[in-house]
């Protein structure tokens, strides 16, 4: 499955506000562009926090910036800080932070604040970095938006920043759908229908690109309608407060607006999971990364405006992983490999047989990922197999697990129905293999 929904709704309880004006757009040039990493439908972009670059998550469904971890080799200095609690999505209880202002971002030394407000996570245990395949320490939302005009280009993988003393993006909005969004709570909200058969609802849903999937709909807030008899239960994702649980399902075709979707892949977050949620009124649901992908997309804050045009991406078929397995990273291990290079490392006397020259081999110790089965869904394929919760890969399909990225075995496992797969892994010292098939069961 897609590493779905950092879907992180984000409250703050604490004593003191802090007013703030937010990113300043320092540069003569017409727009600023943000290269990005587009990872399981989610973006990561490079910014610097007083001085110490680091990478975050972007999300709109998050109404301050959070950070959460830090390369063991980086500091970073923070002022003013307090003490607070923060609350999200999941099932525990409330997390201890703490709140920092007068810290400096900037971003491509261009976009910058000098007064920015971050509430930083205590706890170690929540950085779903593993979760991701590399690096994330936190995740930027309302702020990044508020000031300006801001396009996402899913396809060149670059973020644009209009220069609000420019009217460069006024010349392209005639190629765009226009719909009007209300910001409520510092986050971006659509009203519209939405069809599904003969189902059609009529509410607000919030516009969330740090949320992986496509549709989340709210049980309790949807009247007449059930998942179909060939959902399942599933891990969607994790919030602040622990695993968000659901039900996964199908539809043939959704509709909204003036867009048509196809064979659609919706989840139902279980009560449980979204008990946390500060309800918005008519609020029904959540549109996510597997949707926004498919449009060049602009987000107009300011004058509450959504623009929406489709790219190429806007056929592609909805798909999920069907293994029934959440892998993660597990850290880094040193690996050697044998060189055929001039590389400058250990060099290894070799005994050869008669009638051969000595030679000598170059081997490169390097450091490559680990990656470990984090969660084995009941009755799926792998776990129907034998493949465990915390088993430890160490090959794929007989390649070794340190040469795939995340993304690389995310892609595997939602491959046609019918692949075969093989897993070779070490649970407590015992190497073990298992084979299994995909199978679609949507």
């Amino acid at each position: 499955m897609k590493l779905k929904a950092l879907f992180l709704c984000f409250f703050v309880f604490c004593l003191s506000g802090f007013g703030q004006e937010g990113f300043q757009y320092m540069s003569s040039r017409k727009s600023i562009s943000i290269p990005f990493k587009f990872i399981n439908n989610l973006i990561f972009i490079p910014l610097e926090i007083n001085g110490v670059p680091v990478t975050f998550l972007l999300d709109t469904g998050v109404e301050e910036t959070i950070l959460f971890s830090l390369d063991e080799k980086s500091e970073i200095q923070f002022s003013n800080v307090e003490k607070i609690k923060l609350r999200g999505l999941g099932n525990a209880t409330l997390i201890e932070g703490l709140k920092s202002s007068e810290n400096r971002i900037v971003i491509r030394n261009s976009i910058i604040d000098k007064n920015h407000v971050i509430y930083i996570v205590l706890d170690e245990e929540f950085n779903f970095s593993s979760s991701i395949g590399i690096p994330v320490n936190g995740i930027i939302g309302y702020q990044f938006f508020k000031n300006f005009e801001v396009e996402i280009d899913y396809i060149s993988n670059k973020i644009i920043i209009y220069n609000p003393n420019k009217s460069i993006f006024d010349k392209k909005k005639s190629k765009y759908n226009q719909f009007p969004i209300e910001v409520i709570n510092n986050k971006p909200y659509l009203t519209s229908h939405f069809n599904i058969g003969s189902y059609t609802w009529f509410g607000k849903v919030l516009l969330d690109i740090g949320n992986s999937d496509a549709f989340w709909f709210f049980p309790n807030q949807i009247s007449n309608f059930t998942p179909s008899n060939h959902s399942f239960r599933d891990f969607l994702g994790r919030g602040f407060n622990g695993d968000i649980f659901g039900e996964r399902s199908r539809v043939n075709e959704l509709n909204f607006e003036k867009f048509c979707f196809k064979n659609t892949l919706i989840a139902f977050p279980d009560s449980l999971s979204i008990q946390n949620i500060k309800w918005v009124p008519q609020r029904i649901g959540s549109l996510g990364g597997e949707i926004f992908k498919r449009f060049y997309t602009v987000f107009d804050y300011k004058k509450n405006s959504l623009y929406l045009k489709r790219n190429k991406n806007y056929k592609n078929e909805f798909d999920f992983n069907m293994s029934g397995i959440e892998v993660n990273h597990a850290g880094l291990q040193w690996v050697s490999e044998r060189q055929n290079s001039t590389f400058s490392a250990i060099d290894v006397k070799i005994n050869e047989p008669l009638n051969y020259r000595d030679d000598k081999i170059k081997y490169k110790f390097s450091l490559k990922p680990m990656y470990v089965i984090a969660f084995v869904r009941e009755d799926s394929p792998a776990a129907i197999a034998g493949l465990q919760k915390e088993d430890i890969i160490l090959t794929i399909n007989n390649q070794d697990a340190h040469n795939f990225t995340l993304q690389e075995i995310n892609n595997l496992l939602k491959a046609e129905s019918g692949k075969s797969i093989q897993f070779e892994v070490n649970r407590e010292g015992k190497i073990l293999k298992y084979t299994f098939k995909l199978k679609s069961i949507l």
